[in-house]
């Protein structure tokens, strides 16, 4: 359905009807960003494993490329990435998620990084 239905020319049933399938919608959608919820919580995961191994090992976790494309991005003289502001906001969470040792919501995170009010969030 890509336009709103003319609710007065709609019976009480259609009414109920047209409630349930945008419910049942909803629902698909809450589940499939469920979903991906996951996805990008294990990838961080590996993510912030990876760099903490480097780190361990001694490799720079921030090359020089890193810091001359963030000057020039603060200098407003470079492209911001993909996904703009809110990138680089994901990228500086994984940064602090590796800073603080390990894996940590602002939630209750376990040890493995599942954090309960995240799993059942809406």
């Amino acid at each position: 359905m890509d336009t709103f239905p003319d609710l007065g020319a709609l019976s009480d049933q259609e009414l109920k009807d047209l409630i349930q399938e945008l419910t049942d919608d909803e629902r698909e959608v809450s589940y499939q960003r469920r979903l991906l919820h996951g996805k990008i919580d294990i990838l961080r995961a590996e993510l912030v494993n990876r760099l903490r191994t480097k780190r361990e090992e001694g490799e720079p976790i921030i090359t020089g490329a890193d810091v001359r494309q963030l000057t020039e991005i603060l200098g407003g003289r470079g492209e911001s990435p993909p996904g703009g502001a809110e990138q680089v906001d994901e990228a500086a969470a994984d940064e602090r998620l590796l800073a603080d040792g390990g894996l940590a919501h602002e939630g209750d995170a376990d040890e493995r990084g599942f954090d309960p009010d995240r799993a059942t969030e809406e």
